[in-house]
């Protein structure tokens, strides 16, 4: 499996923070402190739909998604772990993983939209990026 060529979108890189690079996907945190929010980026260049990754790349890509689920789960207990790969701005084939809880600032609706951003303190965005760097590493 190839990266060469990858670029990651501006916005993306622009609202999020890298956490982690796993076998296929590069884990960066949404800078909301509203929401525990992760986003997955497959190293690869040109894709825009899952179906764009080979079959084998399609597996490895569910797999990184549920390890990174429990691992944000563990730092951010949720009452719903929403999932998403909408791609309607952000072309670039990217998917969210959020950890939802009753009552948050866009419950039940979707994050996607909910007023602006709230970005995090320096100190604890550094915090739970540890946290969720050690959450992956022991998966």
């Amino acid at each position: 499996m190839s990266s060469a060529g990858f670029l990651l979108d501006p916005r993306l890189a622009a609202d999020t923070v890298p956490v982690a690079r796993l076998d296929l996907c590069e884990v960066r945190l949404m800078d909301d402190a509203r929401f525990a929010w992760l986003v997955l980026v497959p190293q690869r260049a040109g894709l825009v739909e899952i179906a764009d990754l080979t079959p084998s790349e399609r597996t490895l890509l569910w797999h990184e998604v549920d390890r990174t689920g429990a691992a944000l789960r563990a730092v951010a207990p949720c009452d719903k772990l929403n999932l998403g790969a909408l791609g309607n701005i952000v072309r670039q084939l990217h998917v969210h993983v959020v950890a939802r809880r009753e009552g948050d600032a866009a419950w039940p609706g979707p994050v996607w939209g909910h007023g602006p951003a709230e970005p995090y303190p320096e100190a604890d965005r550094g915090s739970l990026v540890e946290k969720l760097q050690a959450g992956l590493s022991s998966r």
